[in-house]
């Protein structure tokens, strides 16, 4: 399942640039995880590296997202594959 982050986010900024699939980002009030974007490290780490280095351990996995390891793994091929992919291709 995708992590999500309370409202008890301190916004001390760690946890935006340990994001591998850049699946957060600051929100209204705090940050957030796009729970479209968060394969909880699957494919990069073996531990969510956001919940490693938050200070306040402030993100738990959101059971609204529920997925299991295959379909983290399912999303990570699919992130990978967009990410590789050319957004325009030129013609000469």
């Amino acid at each position: 399942m995708a992590l999500k982050i309370t409202d008890e986010c301190i916004n001390c900024d760690v946890c935006e640039p340990e994001c591998p699939n850049q699946a957060i980002a600051m929100g209204a009030e705090f940050y957030v995880i796009d729970p479209a974007k968060c394969t909880e490290c699957v494919g990069h780490f073996d531990e969510p590296q956001c919940v490693q280095v938050c200070p306040v351990e402030c993100i738990p996995k959101d059971p609204a997202h529920a997925e299991t390891r295959t379909e983290l793994e399912a999303k990570y091929q699919r992130l990978m594959r967009i990410a590789v992919t050319p957004a325009a291709t030129s013609r000469a």
